[in-house]
């Protein structure tokens, strides 16, 4: 039998192997747990960045006025969109392609860049309709691109996709800096010299709501001329559309246009660098249809932005958005959290492939473990009664069962068990006893010597 300091000792050392023994067994599940977690960070998409850049264009132009638009709406969602000042879409489109500088997208008008260029970046669709308006002095007569040999032309800024484009149309027309003068000047100057007279000819590409053009179309000293055959220039160019312009469509009041106008237009492109982060994509698209997707002076509401018309490589998650609207989480969540879940999916669906084994074995295993401190007594009560049934021992060996019983009572007593499973434990010392209970009934039936 134990004295009472060793059974505190016997009992103590139960308690810590107990502990002992449910620590290696949760804290062995948690470094599972952690190990499939550090595994799953690995393949974690980086978190959006906060800020982004965007080339624009001139600050009085259209460009410029829409990317801050959107600036407006990215910040809605907790991302800054810096608007650079630029000299237009060839500039825009410069910089995108140059990996040193700071911009992640742009406004570029389509049919500038070349094949090499287009391979190289992703386009996230059309915006909207950019005519190429003419002007030229009051009362000037109208005159088709091919009869402007000796005249006095002003293209835009070199950098600008109205010189891009006003080449490009004069050029197919046989009109080039060999008979014609051909100016690259900013468009005030231009606007200028034509009311001056020293111009016959401007080409300007915007919008209908660019500032620009709303303060030239309004001077009594310039008119906005109309452009002969441009469903034909639209029939041999993809990225060009005929546009008609109903007769004061610009400015009721002053009656601009004085008359129905023939255009052409390009399509405004949002583009983007390939690596830009899928999120920043949808957020793009949704800023862009908010601004444009009201309609314009040529486009119907929902027209813009489209997949259509743009000449650079959709963007893959661009395209999904087009054809499937907004990621299901981006509909009912905050922008941060729908990327946040987006981003650890990843790492949740195998986090939950391993813990749900781990759910389900855990409590079996340490239930087993608790039921077989008591068990393991049941082993030896049961080896004793079978040695008691299967013979008819005598008084030395009913002496000895006694004291086996009186070890493992002892020793049961020390056991420690969580609450839960008192009763398993109450059972087996009432066992005990009640085999303490037959050595005793076998010990007085044995005759007196």
């Amino acid at each position: 039998m134990l004295g009472g300091d060793d059974r505190d000792k016997t009992r103590r050392r139960s308690r810590r192997k107990g502990r002992l023994e449910i620590a290696g067994l949760f804290g062995g599940s948690a470094l599972i747990a952690i190990a499939g977690i550090l595994v799953a960070l690995q393949f974690v998409k980086p978190a959006p960045p906060k800020t982004i850049t965007i080339a624009a264009g001139a600050e009085n132009g259209a460009y410029f006025g829409y990317a801050r638009r959107y600036a407006a709406a990215l910040a809605e969602n907790g991302i800054e969109l810096q608007v650079l000042a630029t000299e237009g879409s060839v500039d825009n489109l410069r910089r995108l392609l140059d990996e040193t500088d700071p911009v992640d997208v742009a406004l570029v008008q389509s049919g500038v860049a070349d094949e090499a260029q287009k391979a190289e970046l992703s386009g996230l669709g059309s915006m909207f309709y950019e005519p190429l308006w003419l002007l030229a002095p009051a009362g000037e007569p109208v005159s088709a691109l091919n009869t402007l040999a000796g005249s006095r032309i002003c293209v835009g800024p070199t950098d600008s996709g109205s010189r891009f484009l006003a080449l490009r149309l004069l050029g197919a027309n046989g009109i080039d800096a060999g008979n014609a003068e051909i100016l690259a000047e900013d468009l005030d100057t231009c606007a200028e010299q034509l009311a001056d007279g020293a111009l016959d000819l401007m080409f300007a590409v915007g919008s209908a709501d660019s500032p620009l053009l709303q303060r030239l179309s309004r001077d009594d000293a310039l008119t906005l001329q109309d452009l002969p055959r441009a469903e034909a220039y639209a029939r041999r160019d993809s990225t060009l559309s005929a546009l008609t312009l109903p007769t004061g469509a610009l400015d009721l009041a002053y009656n601009v246009p004085r008359e129905d106008l023939s255009l052409i237009a390009a399509t405004a492109n949002l583009v983007v660098r390939p690596d830009i982060h899928p999120a920043l994509v949808d957020l793009l698209i949704r800023a862009a249809g908010e601004v444009h997707g009201r309609g314009s002076l040529f486009a119907e509401p929902g027209t813009f932005p489209t997949p259509r018309h743009g000449d650079f490589p959709l963007n893959a998650d661009a395209e999904r958005y087009y054809e499937n609207g907004p990621p299901f989480l981006q509909r009912y969540l905050p922008f941060w959290a729908a990327t946040w879940i987006d981003r650890t999916k990843v790492m949740l669906v195998p986090l939950l492939a391993l813990l749900f084994p781990l759910v389900k074995v855990l409590p079996p295993v340490y239930r087993w473990r608790i039921r077989r401190r008591i068990l393991r007594w049941y082993v030896e009560l049961r080896r004793i009664d079978k040695e008691v049934e299967g013979g008819a021992p005598d008084a030395e060996a009913v002496e000895a069962y006694k004291r086996r019983l009186a070890t493992i009572e002892s020793d049961a007593a020390q056991i420690d068990v969580p609450v839960s499973y008192s009763d398993q434990l109450y059972n087996l010392r009432l066992h005990i006893r009640l085999l303490a209970q037959k050595l005793e009934r076998v010990g007085n039936q044995m005759p007196i010597a």
